[in-house]
């Protein structure tokens, strides 16, 4: 299913924290939202699982307004991965992931084989099978967050929606995660830090600035010098990735963008 945005205006805390972005999540791709601390990435994501509402404009799920849909309806189509997330689950790893096959089920019915099998594929599929049985506020923060995206996975959402998901993560985990969203060709609209992750992973990007969508293409179009600068406030280079051809950013970690790059310092030599 395809996400648009139109118009979007959200308001948090007293200000306006998104003004008037537009965007598009294709059906089927990957669409990357990136942009400094505080350009409203999070919250534009939380207006499309539905955890804040806008002040303006609306969220289409295949050319439906979501505030016209039923919570339940909405969580049939819509799964999150939020940052903010409760922590004190008394609850089994296995219990936790099964909380995703609450939209298909009546009041208080338990899980039956199916639900079973599909809690056990999506623990598969994030590498936490064997944990199953252990305690969730047993877990490491990247166990965590493996475990909230087999929840996720658990809901057969046809969209997902997931803020800074590799969090916590290691780099083997986060390698695997991005290849595990790679194979699962749903509609998928994330938010990452990372802009090495997010030029490997991502078909499209959007790039926000102080609320605003300010860039939107291919990630080679949209990851340009310039526009490093510009919103990142980064000196940088873009150059092939010499294992996969994807963009690869170079920053130069010894000055920010506007100044000028500091000389190596002399080596002494003996004489």
């Amino acid at each position: 299913m395809r996400i648009d945005i139109e118009d979007l205006s959200v308001a948090y805390a007293g200000r306006t924290v998104v003004a008037g972005a537009h965007l598009v999540a294709a059906e089927g791709e990957i669409t990357g939202l990136v942009g400094p601390n505080g350009s409203g990435k999070s919250t534009l994501l939380r207006t499309v699982y539905r955890h804040l509402t806008p002040t303006a404009g609306r969220v289409l799920l295949a050319g439906t307004d979501l505030r016209e849909l039923s919570a339940v309806r909405s969580a049939r189509h819509v799964a999150a991965l939020p940052q903010e997330r409760q922590s004190e689950f008394e609850l089994t790893v296995h219990e936790v992931v099964a909380m995703g096959r609450t939209p298909y089920k009546r009041a208080f019915a338990g899980d039956d084989a199916a639900d079973r099998d599909i809690v056990a594929r999506a623990l598969a599929d994030v590498g936490m099978a064997a944990a199953a049985g252990r305690r969730f506020t047993a877990l490491s923060g990247g166990e965590r967050q493996r475990v909230l995206l087999a929840r996720a996975f658990c809901q057969d959402p046809d969209v997902l929606v997931l803020d800074e998901p590799t969090n916590h993560l290691d780099i083997r985990h986060q390698v695997e995660l991005l290849a595990l969203l790679r194979a699962q060709r749903r509609t998928t609209l994330v938010s990452l830090h990372d802009l090495n992750a997010a030029a490997s992973v991502c078909d499209r990007l959007h790039v926000l600035h102080a609320g605003a969508v300010i860039a939107s293409g291919p990630p080679r179009e949209v990851l340009i010098p310039a526009l490093l600068a510009e919103v990142f406030g980064v000196r940088a280079a873009v150059v092939d990735h010499p294992l996969t051809g994807d963009p690869l950013i170079a920053f130069d970690h010894r000055a920010p963008a506007g100044t000028e790059t500091p000389a190596p310092a002399e080596v002494p030599t003996g004489g």
